[in-house]
């Protein structure tokens, strides 16, 4: 297989996973389909707007952001921690604050807006078509992740305090992630003129996405044990 299609099939891995983890918040909090596809709907507006622009970013850019993108990472990470205890506790004390809380689980984040940045970026490069038709597919893929997985979450019949475990659980994953990116950047700048820098370039959205995927089935092993 080559490097095109190994990074095609990554950036629709990471899609996907980035989709679930949106869904997640849409799925698990009482909010209508309307505000559901409206979700939906902002990533793949904003995936339009990266498209827009794909051919004068380039991932050495994005890196030069990296030491500001890390400390906003650390606030993602104990918002979803504190949200998602405050969840739970006004969920436990008779009141569903799921319908303000999910979204700082569903709207866009700094590492959300970064895998669109790149998804975008890798694409018009390794494809060669234009950046609108990019963005289209890309923001095509994350709308139809995220309503696909919110119907699903929902049909699990679960409750905001399952929203509130869950946050928690991402944001000590984020927290986690914080460790290890600024070593991945290192390492891209270094190796960003080699040949192989397509394949390497796919690794933050399957590690980022590795993170939301297993925080989500450790949230439910932690819920099926109690």
């Amino acid at each position: 297989m080559d490097s095109a299609a190994l990074t095609v099939i990554g950036i629709l891995i990471g899609i996907l996973l980035f989709g679930i983890k949106s869904g997640i918040g849409c799925g698990f909090s009482n909010i209508t389909m309307r505000e559901i596809l409206t979700i939906g709907g902002s990533y793949f507006f904003l995936a339009l707007l990266f498209g827009s622009i794909a051919d004068r970013i380039s991932l050495e850019a994005l890196g030069g952001f990296s030491s500001v993108g890390m400390g906003i990472h650390i606030l993602v990470s104990l918002l979803l921690i504190v949200t998602g205890i405050y969840t739970q506790k006004k969920w436990n004390s008779g009141k569903d604050v799921s319908s303000h809380t999910f979204l700082v689980l569903s709207l866009p984040c700094p590492v959300c807006l970064g895998a669109l940045a790149v998804s975008c970026i890798l694409l018009a490069s390794t494809l060669e078509i234009s950046g609108l038709k990019i963005g289209f597919l890309v923001g095509s893929a994350f709308f139809m992740a995220i309503v696909g997985s919110s119907f699903y979450f929902r049909k699990l019949g679960k409750t905001p305090d399952t929203l509130g475990g869950i946050m928690m659980m991402l944001g000590i994953y984020y927290m986690l992630g914080v460790m290890f990116i600024p070593a991945y950047m290192q390492t891209k700048s270094m190796s960003i003129s080699s040949s192989g820098g397509d394949k390497i370039a796919i690794l933050p959205l399957l590690v980022c996405g590795a993170i939301v995927l297993a925080s989500f089935f450790l949230a439910n092993l932690r819920r099926h044990n109690q």
